[in-house]
Formats: C-alpha cells, sequence, structure tokens
C-alpha cells in the first residue's frame, strides 16, 4: 500500500482513548456460566404427531367427562321424580280411608234417607280429610274481620262504607297456605270496618 493520508477536514482532533480502571474481585464476578449443553434440534414431525395424540387424549378426557355429567344429570331426575313419586304416594295412601268413608257415606244415604245422620257423616268423613291435610302442613287462611292482605287474600267484592281500615266482611271460598307458602287466596268481600 501507498503512504496515504486520511482525509483532511481541517479539523485537527485529539485522539480520544477510553479506558476502563475498574476491577473486579472474584467474589463480585461470581463463578463463570457453564457452557450451554446444546439442544438438539427436535423433528417437526415428531412434535406434531406428539401434539396430535396429546389433542387427541384430551378430546377423549372431555367426551368421557361430558358422558358422565349427561349419566349425573339423568340419575338427578330419575331419583327427583322418584321423590315426588314417593311423596305422593304417602299422600295418598293417607287420603285412601277418607275416599272409602266417602263411599260408605254414599251408600248409607241410598240405604236411609235419614238427613241428620248422614250430614254428621259426611262432617265425620271432612274431618278426617282435614286432619289428613293438616298432618301433611296444610293451614287455612283466617279471613273474617282481619285487615285486607293482597297476599292472603283475592278481593271479588267490595261493599261502601266509610272509614279507614278495609278489612275482609265475607269469604266466598277459603284461602290455605301449605309450609307457610300461600297455594290459594282467600276470595273474599272487602269493606271499611264497622265501627
Amino acid at each position: 500500500m501507498s503512504d496515504e493520508k486520511p482525509f483532511d477536514t481541517g479539523h485537527d482532533k485529539p485522539e480520544v482513548r477510553v479506558v476502563d480502571k475498574r476491577k473486579l474481585t472474584a467474589e463480585e464476578a461470581g463463578e463463570p456460566d457453564p457452557p450451554s449443553p446444546e439442544v438438539p434440534e427436535e423433528d417437526p414431525v415428531r412434535a406434531l404427531d406428539e401434539a396430535r395424540a396429546q389433542a387427541a387424549s384430551y378430546l377423549e378426557d372431555l367426551k368421557r367427562l361430558k358422558a358422565e355429567f349427561e349419566n349425573y344429570r339423568k340419575r338427578m331426575v330419575r331419583e327427583q321424580t322418584g321423590m315426588i313419586e314417593r311423596a305422593s304416594a304417602s299422600v295418598v295412601e293417607r287420603l285412601l280411608p277418607i275416599l272409602d268413608n266417602f263411599e260408605l257415606a254414599l251408600m248409607a244415604a241410598d240405604r236411609t234417607k235419614d238427613y241428620e245422620s248422614m250430614v254428621r257423616g259426611v262432617e265425620m268423613v271432612y274431618g278426617e280429610l282435614l286432619e289428613v291435610l293438616k298432618r301433611e302442613g296444610l293451614e287455612r287462611i283466617e279471613s273474617l274481620n282481619k285487615p285486607f292482605d293482597p297476599e292472603l287474600h283475592e278481593a271479588v267484592m267490595h261493599a261502601e262504607g266509610e272509614g279507614d281500615e278495609i278489612v275482609v266482611l265475607d269469604e266466598m271460598r277459603p284461602g290455605y297456605k301449605l309450609g307457610g307458602r300461600v297455594i290459594r287466596p282467600a276470595m273474599v268481600k272487602v269493606g271499611a270496618k264497622q265501627q
């Protein structure tokens, strides 16, 4: 090569050198990182096959869980239906003697024309029926002369009158609660409370 000089810009700049004078002790520097082991390259076809096998396994697990849940749901429906049927059978069993007594009362009415004994027989059967229903949790809603409550009463008639408090004046059909819940409101006539 020839003695060529670098291009002169007209400015002479001193040459700058940077020297790092910091020193590290062995403790600060720590252990040198061990050389990393070489990771063998994975066969992409084998990796894809493994991923497909895992996906198929997950799909089988999902299908199995879905079938188990469906079986569980069907079993719960069967058990619930069975419980309802057993509860109904229990109530019907207790009502059968009352049904028998109604039949006996009707046969007695055909044989004898004694009105009073027939009324007594029907009253007895009514009492039996009421007792069975009470044991099942049925309670009659007391309405007469009570303040009107739309949760308990269905007003079908209204009597004109003066007064602030609206009360039940007459009951056309009794209302009932079962287990504290209204199953049929009382059908009533309402009006102002009589002074």
